[in-house]
C-alpha cells in the first residue's frame, strides 16, 4: 500500500507551520543545502527537541561517519508534525525514533487499528503502516516510555500507584506535558480512554522537558508527562505511575532512514549501535548529558569509542 501521499500532506502542514513562527530559515535547512545521502552528499541525521533524541542522533551520526558514510546532525528540530515531512523532502536522511510512538503516529493517520503492546508485536505494526518510502532498521533493546509523574507528596496525598488511581481526583489537578498530547493517542484522549482520567486543566509545556518538569515540581502541575530514562525522576524522588493497561506501548529505540539512503553501510553503521545500546546504558547516557550537563556530542564519542564504532 503506498502511502507517499501522506508525508506529502504532512510535510504541506509542517511548511505552514514553519511559516507561522517567524523567520526566513527553514527550521529543517541543513549547512549542506539540503543535498542529502540520497543526491550523493552527506547523510543529514536529525532530532527532536529533547536531550535524549539529540544524544542518539550524535551518536548515529558518528557510527556512520566512522563506517566511512559521510553524515551532519540537524538537532532540536521539534514534533513529529515537523520533522517527519523532512525525512519525504529531502531534508533528513536518518533519525532516531521509537517504536511505539512511531506506530501510532502513523497508524492514526490512515485510520490503522492497532493493538500491540509487546515490542515486537509493536515493531510489526509499525513496519505494516510505514510508509513505502521509509525504511525501519531493528530496534534496540534500550527502551523509552512515556510516564505519567507525580512528586512523592502528591502519590501519598492521593494514594496513586497507577495512572488509574487517578481517576477519582483528576478532575481538580492540572497535568502538564507537551502541546501535542492534547490529541495524541498516548495523550489526554488515551487517559480518558484506557483510563477514565480526565484533568481539570493541561498546561502545555515541553516533550519530557525542562518545563513541564518545573511546573511538577513547582506544584504548578501536579502530574506532567516525562519520559522514563529521565534522570530528573530519581533525582528529585518523582514517582512514575504504573501503566497497567499499557496505554504506553512498547517504545524501543529504533533507527528510521529514508529508502534513498537505504544501504549496507548504513544498516551496518546503526545495526551496531542498537546491538551495544540498552536502557540501563541509555539512562546513563542522558544522565550524563541531563545532570551533569555534559557535552552530547563528547558523550556520544566516549559511547562510539567504548564501542569499537569510530
Amino acid at each position: 500500500m503506498k502511502r507517499t501521499p501522506l508525508l506529502a500532506s504532512l510535510a504541506v502542514i509542517a511548511a505552514t507551520a514553519l511559516t507561522g513562527c517567524g523567520g526566513g530559515e527553514d527550521a529543517l535547512e541543513t549547512d549542506s543545502g539540503g543535498d542529502s545521502g540520497g543526491s550523493g552528499g552527506a547523510l543529514v541525521v536529525g532530532s527532536a527537541n529533547f536531550p535524549e533524541n539529540a544524544l542518539l542522533a550524535e551518536i548515529y551520526a558518528g557510527a556512520l561517519n566512522g563506517a566511512g558514510v559521510e553524515a551532519t546532525t540537524k538537532l532540536n528540530i521539534g514534533s513529529r508534525e515537523t520533522y517527519l515531512p523532512g525525512m519525504q523532502d529531502g531534508s533528513l536522511d536518518v533519525f532516531p525514533e521509537y517504536t511505539g510512538v512511531l506506530r501510532d503516529y502513523f497508524a492514526a493517520a490512515d485510520g490503522t487499528k492497532v493493538s500491540a503492546s509487546d515490542s515486537d508485536g509493536v515493531f510489526q505494526e509499525l513496519k505494516d503502516v510505514l510508509p513505502d518510502d521509509l525504511v525501519v532498521l531493528p530496534y534496540s533493546e534500550a527502551e523509552d516510555k512515556d510516564g505519567v509523574v507525580v512528586t512523592s507528596d502528591t502519590a501519598e496525598k492521593y494514594d496513586l500507584k497507577s495512572i488509574g488511581d487517578l481517576a477519582p481526583v483528576a478532575g481538580d489537578l492540572t497535568l502538564a506535558g507537551p502541546p501535542e498530547w492534547k490529541t495524541r493517542q498516548t495523550g489526554l484522549p488515551g487517559l480518558k480512554e484506557v483510563y477514565d482520567v480526565e484533568f481539570g486543566t493541561y498546561l502545555p509545556k515541553d516533550a519530557g522537558g525542562p518545563l513541564t518538569l518545573k511546573a511538577i515540581l513547582n506544584d504548578q502541575a501536579q502530574a506532567g508527562n516525562l519520559f522514563t530514562t529521565d534522570p530528573n525522576i530519581a533525582a528529585n524522588d518523582l514517582v512514575v505511575l504504573d501503566d497497567p493497561d499499557s496505554l504506553f506501548a512498547a517504545q524501543n529505540v529504533v533507527p528510521l532512514i529514508t529508502k534513498d539512503a537505504d544501504s549496507p553501510e548504513v544498516q551496518d553503521a546503526l545495526n551496531a549501535v542498537s546491538e551495544a545500546l540498552d536502557t540501563a546504558k541509555l539512562g546513563d547516557l542522558v544522565t550524563r548529558v541531563v545532570i551533569d550537563k555534559e557535552d552530547p556530542e563528547d558523550v556520544a564519542k566516549d559511547f562510539l569509542d567504548e564501542n569499537d564504532l569510530s
